[in-house]
């Protein structure tokens, strides 16, 4: 049995370039992981590959996006290797809401990719594993590359970001879901905000400054439909966060602080709000793959 860590990550900056032929959208966003996770397990020998969560809201056929990770996996060992792979259950223990734009799926996809790669006595390379993340969801690549990143095309080029400040990050979940397909399809290129920030090439500066960097053009998008975000993003800044904004296609907002009394006290002072729910936690640097 084998356990991996599984992160979530937020959206420091995230402009939509276009849309393309293949149905993705070109992208320019800044991401990092954070110290919020899930946890996959992972047991082997066992008569075929299937997934458990107690959570009723993750699948537990075949879309899941862990399950589809497995499946990749075996399908590559056999065919580069020639390695008869064993089937694998997969068990996530989710902390990371769901549908709340932290990129959970995509995670638990990379880690199982991670563990079995790890199983299997390292049979692909990083490079290897990037490209087959890809073909798993355009999130992934992220996951198994684990450093805070500016990430192009579809999300799967991937270049290392080093001007991040150790801030504290209290994620704000407004305690609903959003479907981040609807958030695409309703969003207009015309509209998108971040392409001026983007010129000015701040992700190329040595210090990223929430004041003047934090843009997300899939905002406009779901604070219409959901005016609430608004709001959170608004309490955050009157509590003392240096920065505020949705993360990924939403809902959940991250307010950074540089104090983490300061953030703790947000906390605090928010709980009047009895649907959102609260995480405390901070941005990961390094890159670890912790398995157990």
């Amino acid at each position: 049995m084998m356990k991996i860590y599984a992160p979530a990550k937020i959206n420091l900056f995230l402009h939509v370039a276009g849309k393309r032929k293949d149905g993705y959208h070109n992208l320019v966003t800044l991401m990092c992981c954070i110290g919020l996770h899930d946890t996959v397990t992972l047991e082997f020998g066992v008569p075929e590959t299937v997934i458990t969560c107690r959570d009723a809201k993750i699948p537990k056929d075949k879309t899941n996006l862990a399950y589809r990770a497995a499946e990749c996996f075996f399908t590559q060992l056999w065919m580069h290797h020639k390695m008869r792979p064993d089937h694998v259950a997969i068990h996530i223990d989710k902390r990371i809401p769901a549908a709340a734009g932290l990129g959970g799926g995509s995670s638990n996809a990379a880690a199982v990719v991670l563990g079995l790669n790890c199983y299997y006595g390292q049979p692909f390379s990083k490079t290897q594993l990037l490209t087959m993340g890809q073909s798993i969801g355009a999130d992934v690549p992220f996951f198994i590359f684990r450093h805070p990143a500016i990430a192009t095309g579809i999300g799967e080029r991937l270049e290392i970001y080093s001007g991040l400040q150790p801030y504290h990050i209290l994620l704000v979940h407004p305690g609903f879901e959003v479907s981040t397909a609807e958030v695409y399809k309703n969003l207009d290129l015309g509209l998108t905000n971040c392409k001026k920030k983007l010129k000015k090439e701040v992700l190329q500066n040595n210090t990223f400054k929430p004041t003047n960097h934090l843009c997300n053009d899939l905002e406009t998008v779901t604070v219409k439909r959901y005016p609430e975000i608004a709001l959170v993003k608004d309490a955050l800044i009157r509590h003392g966060a240096t920065g505020a904004l949705m993360s990924g296609s939403g809902p959940t907002v991250f307010g950074l602080f540089s104090d983490i009394r300061q953030a703790q006290n947000a906390r605090e002072a928010l709980k009047q709000h009895r649907n959102w729910r609260f995480f405390l936690t901070n941005i990961i640097f390094e890159d670890r793959v912790m398995i157990t």
